[in-house]
């Protein structure tokens, strides 16, 4: 496949505006299907996995082929278009991130019925960041209440006046029965749109204009410019970003407007060769590399599956040069030989066997040993690498519990599996509550996650809120002593100890100290009088939270010659500590995040007000732009489903990150109501 007749296009926007049915409309119309497939049955091609086929909708980035593109396109060449089915969710957001790293141009759905939603803001600000050129798409058009125009100006009333149709539609809702061109129009335009077409075209015509001065010049002058102009100078505004088309479509029963879309994306999109260059470093220099078949191997591993026929399946875009079949690569991050086997061309759930992959094009590799998202593979004598992928961070956790026992053998392994596959997810253990914890975006992509394990690993895990992991500390000096005697017949037991508690400040952690003078304790026994102290930190006397911030003073005891030892001081200390743990006014420590919330202005007093009811203290006001950042401490309690509580506060339209801060106490009219949720929790274990 020359490089030149490739297009690499990632598919962005709202969840349901209908990406998917444009695969398939798109995969109809070149006759690679013969039967459309719909969402709501659950048999297309992008979405094949359980999972999709539940939820009716896509959960995963998947690669559709448009290769028998052929004389269509006007080149009499072979031509292929890949097309990146993105998720809509917010929860898979990172599917979409990987997506667009590995293409030259995008196409934003946009649906009829609903116009510009949360979704099709957040995809156009992804390509702004990765500064890709990109085009509209108003698809379902033939549904009921729909308005091209209306669409139209939506768009451009949201994003500029540089987002500008290509098409008018003829009919609406289900009226709509094609499209006409403005890039070309036809001899016979019908009367009732001749207006708005011509109005369109000298649109059209000055942006095109706008992107030459030597063309600008001609125009202002009065001069007509020839069509072959006007493309050219059309393409070339595209490809800068200073123009992005807006086209219609329907894309199920009919597939109407499909031909034309697929059209408008090979003309006027960017092909390998004329898109953005990516990064690529060899050590810390900079490097060029030219998408050149000839040249040395430099390959990006995008997204990794895990697929029940073959494996682990790493998906690649080639930049630079040829990957074979049955060859040998060099993994430039973990610094290894890889063996290639048999490469495939993937096509939704279909896997094409293909003996090699070149510079532009989009394959795959089953069962790498070491290769994971992100890596670059390339050759011994080129080490060259290309920047990780900058994936979003999630902070909704889980804590996970296995069905039984047989699962929990299985749960590191499949944990570790799916994390591979989704890098946006992370596992950990909480050293505080000693819960397995699952981190990502959101709590659909959880238990997306946790169905997967069942199917591809066979592991049944559970999910439930963690827990917080609260601590106890102490309030009041006090003075705590503790005789321990035990005489059972030849040596006995005693160690007597008189230790002093004494509050520390906040996170001054744990101190242990002595005052004993005269040898009322010998030396050889501090150590495990520290010993039984520090042991009897692990559970407080409230609701057995560990203890924290506190000194414990030794400051007298005795012993016995024969029967001390140093068990029985370590005995004596730590039951002179839990002793002593009542008449220190125990309280309650909660954890407190520092949270930062950005949110578009129009939302900003609904998300301070939300964070007031969660006891939050807010630190400062950032606008910015249109946009506002909110700075804020809040006990950890109040946040644990915090991806779900913005979510629904902002719309969609906020983000935020989270960041342990310090302990402070709990509120007294609160305490109560965690010491009994923590005894309830501790019955509920031991059952």
């Amino acid at each position: 496949m020359d490089a030149k007749n490739l297009r690499n296009v990632a598919l962005l926007g709202h969840s349901g505006s209908g990406k998917t049915s444009l695969c398939e409309a798109a995969l109809f119309t070149t006759k690679a299907v013969t039967r459309m497939g719909r969402v709501e049955d659950g048999n297309t091609v992008s979405d094949y996995e359980p999972e999709e086929a539940k939820r009716g909708g896509s959960i995963q980035t998947t690669l559709v082929s448009i290769t028998e593109y052929g004389t269509q396109n006007g080149t009499g060449a072979a031509s292929k278009i890949n097309l990146l089915d993105t998720p809509g969710y917010d929860d898979f957001l990172g599917e979409v991130v990987s997506a667009i790293r590995v293409v030259e141009g995008a196409v934003i759905v946009v649906a009829a019925p609903t116009g510009v939603d949360v979704g099709t803001e957040r995809s156009w600000n992804l390509c702004e960041s990765a500064r890709i050129p990109r085009m509209f798409v108003v698809n379902k058009m033939d549904r009921e209440n729909t308005n091209f125009s209306q669409n139209v100006a939506d768009i451009q009333a949201s994003f500029g006046r540089q987002c500008i149709p290509f098409q008018v539609s003829l009919g609406e809702a289900h009226d709509f029965k094609g499209v006409v061109s403005i890039i070309d129009p036809p001899a016979d335009i019908p009367a009732e749109i001749a207006e708005e077409v011509a109005a369109a075209r000298e649109r059209l015509i000055e942006a095109a204009a706008e992107s030459d001065e030597a063309l600008a010049d001609r125009y202002l002058s009065g001069e007509e410019l020839s069509p072959e102009e006007v493309i050219a100078g059309v393409r070339t505004a595209v490809l800068a970003g200073e123009l992005v088309p807006i086209l219609a479509t329907s894309s199920y029963p009919e597939a109407i407007g499909v031909d034309e879309f697929l059209e408008t994306v090979f003309s006027f999109l960017p092909s390998p060769l004329d898109g953005k260059a990516v990064d690529l470093f060899k050590g810390d220099e900079k490097v060029e590399y030219k998408t050149d078949p000839a040249g040395p191997l430099a390959a990006f591993v995008f997204k990794t599956t895990a697929d029940q026929f073959v494996g682990k399946l790493s998906v690649f875009r080639v930049y630079q040069g040829t990957i074979k079949s049955h060859s040998e690569v060099w993994n430039s991050n973990h610094d290894q030989a890889e063996r290639i086997g048999q490469l495939y061309l993937p096509n939704g759930k279909n896997q094409e066997n293909v003996a090699e992959v070149t510079a532009g094009d989009i394959g795959a590799i089953g069962k790498l040993a070491a290769t994971l998202t992100g890596d670059t593979l390339t050759t011994h004598d080129n080490l060259v690498r290309f920047p990780g992928i900058e994936h979003p961070v999630g902070y909704f956790r889980m804590a996970v519990t296995p069905a039984s026992k047989e699962d929990l053998d299985k749960m590191s392994m499949a944990l570790g599996r799916i994390v591979e596959e989704d890098p946006t997810l992370h596992f950990t253990r909480d050293p505080g509550t000693s819960e397995t914890l699952i981190t990502g975006l959101g709590d659909t992509q959880i238990e997306v996650a946790l169905e997967k394990i069942k199917r591809k690993f066979g592991a049944d895990l559970r999910v439930k809120m963690p827990r917080v992991p609260y601590r106890e500390t102490i309030t009041k000096v006090t003075n705590s002593e503790y005789r321990h005697k035990k005489q059972s017949g030849g040596h006995g037991q005693f160690g007597h100890v008189l230790i002093r508690l004494e509050p520390q400040e906040r996170d001054q952690g744990f101190v242990f100290d002595t005052e004993v003078t005269g040898g009322r304790v010998p030396k050889e026994f501090i150590p495990s009088v520290e010993k039984g102290v520090t042991k009897a930190l692990d559970e407080g006397a409230l609701a057995g939270f560990p203890l924290v911030d506190l000194k414990a003073v030794l400051y007298d005891g005795s012993y016995h010659d024969v029967d001390s030892s140093g068990m029985s001081f370590e005995i004596a200390s730590n039951q002179a500590l839990k002793q002593g743990l009542g008449d220190a006014h125990p309280v309650l420590l909660e954890p407190v995040v520092k949270l930062s919330v950005t949110v578009p202005d129009a939302y900003t007093g609904d998300v301070m007000s939300d964070l007031n009811v969660k006891r939050g203290h807010i630190l400062g006001l950032y606008p910015d732009n249109g946009v506002t950042l909110i700075e804020a401490k809040v006990p950890l309690a109040e946040v644990q489903r915090y991806a779900q509580d913005l979510r629904s506060v902002s719309h969609g339209r906020g983000t935020y990150t989270l960041e342990f801060d310090h302990y402070e106490q709990v509120p007294p009219a609160l305490e109560p109501k965690v010491i009994e949720e923590a005894k309830r929790a501790k019955l509920e274990e031991a059952a």
